[in-house]
């Protein structure tokens, strides 16, 4: 079942914020990496993560292995964040049509770190990547969970339906 999230949610995700996806081997030792890009759409229901292969191979391994993937996108001015869980992932090599998904995504970026006082140079930088070392991971949320800072954090946000 797919998560249902908040069109607030989906606005800032889609956007272009932070975002740092995880999961775990069998033997629940975790995996994390920081995306390079990431694609939001149907409503939040068809999310791209874009990862470097060679940052992220133990990541890449553990989501291929188990399935099972944790994303969290955050706003890095507000820490408005979102948790969103998924036990089924497709992942495939970045392609051109790509290309503009990523540097909108570095546009993005660049403008939400100059928010909290870094130049764009360190945005650059952080999210450096060749296309050929690209990897995009493409699920659908099945959980998706408050976590920002405060007394909400960790609530599941909305049903499956």
């Amino acid at each position: 079942m797919a998560a249902t999230l908040p069109a607030d949610l989906v606005a800032i995700m889609a956007r272009g914020v932070s975002v740092i996806v995880a999961s775990r081997d069998a033997k629940l030792r975790p995996s994390i990496m920081r995306a390079v890009g990431s694609r939001v759409e149907a409503n939040g229901q068809d999310i791209t993560v874009y990862l470097s292969r060679g940052s992220s191979r133990q990541l890449l391994q553990d989501i291929a292995s188990t399935g099972q993937l944790a994303v969290v996108f955050s706003e890095p001015s507000t820490h408005r964040t979102v948790q969103l869980k998924a036990s089924r992932a497709e992942i495939r090599n970045a392609v051109d049509a790509d290309v503009p998904v990523l540097a909108a995504y570095l546009k993005s970026m660049e403008h939400e770190i100059q928010q909290v006082g870094f130049a764009p140079p360190l945005t650059r930088a952080m999210l450096a990547h060749r296309l050929e070392d690209v990897v995009a991971v493409r699920f659908t949320p099945e959980q998706a969970f408050d976590q920002t800072p405060g007394p909400r954090a960790g609530a599941p946000l909305g049903s499956g339906r």
